[in-house]
């Protein structure tokens, strides 16, 4: 098994994403969008506590597709993710000690621009040229 990417326990993986979507249900841009989409929101975090215990501490359970969610979302675009990690990012600074949040942030930001790209290129004109930024 790998080892963890940073240090952080289960405990704090949920707390954090018991955290974020908090203030995302309340959010002005955010939680519309969320709230549409999701119905159960104790099943929702404990899924994205998965994704993020795979990603950071190696851990198995999660077993979904981010990149085809969020676009089969249908309204999630582009422009919501500098908003989604600005609040991310928040709650990490406010929950973790700075190196765990530290990490975590790098690793939130690769997954980002990931499905922020990869939402642009779905949105992409056939015959337009892609974007590379």
């Amino acid at each position: 098994m790998l080892p963890p990417r940073f240090e952080i326990s289960d405990k704090q993986i949920e707390q954090v994403v018991a955290r974020f979507y908090a203030q995302v249900r309340r959010h002005p841009v955010l939680g519309p969008i969320f709230n549409g989409h999701v119905d159960d929101w104790p099943a929702h975090e404990a899924k994205i506590a998965g994704f993020w215990k795979k990603s950071i501490i190696h851990r198995p359970g999660y077993d979904g597709n981010p990149m085809r969610v969020h676009r089969d979302a249908g309204d999630v675009t582009p422009a919501h993710f500098p908003i989604w990690l600005g609040l991310f990012d928040q709650t990490l600074r406010d929950t973790l000690p700075p190196a765990a949040a530290e990490g975590w942030s790098q690793l939130a930001h690769r997954i980002g621009r990931g499905l922020s790209l990869g939402l642009q290129e779905y949105h992409r004109p056939t015959n337009a040229p892609p974007s590379l930024r």
